[in-house]
């Protein structure tokens, strides 16, 4: 290395740990954004981020440039941009479990009758990327989020993660959706060794009142859980006689999966 490499290293590194923050930066700002808050102010984001008022203002506009962000001046709040829309399509299309999990959503929802979620975990939250509803028939593959403590495709995912990644989420808040939510630390964590024991989990109406759905974990070709996949009803149309039988077809159908995806159990 020349002394003058030598000395320009330093302001190289200097300005890649600027474009890194600059990057964490953004994505905590769109991490303000979900289905409940679709539209926020800039005093919104700053109160969400803890960013100053001229950082955030900063970090909007050039957001805005790219399309990630959409500004509306006459209420003067900001919300999630088209071009985000266009690379989720993209990964979508690029995501191996989409394509292989199609046809078996769509075969779990024909044999069950009952709405059938696939999801896969972000780290965070379980990222939902097929659904199929059972009223009406429809499916839909647009991306949504759901909480991994109170889901069952979200607690057969977590059940299987390191200790170091579950207390990540408890950490992050128990957020309480139901009188059934378990929003105790220690509820959670036997919940969760139940449900390695038993291979699946259950969700008691704990995201959504009235609703009772089964989820199953999805192994990569490693052997990891990064997926699941579910099948939710109301209670009354699914009672729990019906869930030990239930519970076997949609284990067998993450097998298939996991299967398609290079996963073979030892």
């Amino acid at each position: 290395m020349t002394d003058t490499d030598q000395a320009e290293a330093p302001a190289k590194r200097s300005r890649s740990d600027e474009s890194l923050k600059s990057l964490t930066k953004v994505s905590h700002v769109l991490d303000c954004f979900d289905t409940s808050h679709r539209a926020l102010t800039l005093a919104e984001i700053c109160a969400k981020t803890g960013f100053p008022r001229s950082t955030t203002h900063r970090l909007l506009a050039a957001m805005r440039e790219v399309g990630f962000v959409e500004q509306d001046r006459e209420r003067d709040s900001y919300r999630l941009g088209l071009r985000l829309f266009e690379l989720g399509n993209t990964v979508l299309a690029n995501l191996e479990l989409n394509r292989e999990g199609h046809s078996i959503v769509d075969a779990l929802h024909r044999l069950t009758n009952h709405a059938v979620h696939l999801a896969v975990f972000d780290g965070h939250r379980a990222v939902v990327i097929q659904r199929t509803e059972a009223e009406p028939m429809l499916s839909n593959t647009m991306v949504e989020n759901s909480p991994v403590h109170c889901t069952s495709v979200g607690k057969a995912i977590l059940a299987y993660q390191p200790a170091e990644i579950v207390n990540r989420v408890i950490d992050a808040g128990l957020q309480r959706y139901t009188e059934s939510t378990i929003t105790d630390p220690d509820a959670l964590r036997a919940e969760l060794t139940k449900t390695r024991a038993r291979g699946y989990a259950i969700d008691e109406g704990e995201h959504q009142p009235g609703l009772r759905c089964v989820g199953a974990p999805i192994r990569n070709q490693a052997g990891h859980v990064f997926a699941g996949i579910s099948v939710s009803a109301p209670a009354w149309q699914l009672p729990l006689t019906e869930v030990d039988k239930l519970n076997q077809v949609v284990i067998y159908h993450a097998n298939l999966i996991s299967q398609r995806l290079g996963y073979v159990r030892s």
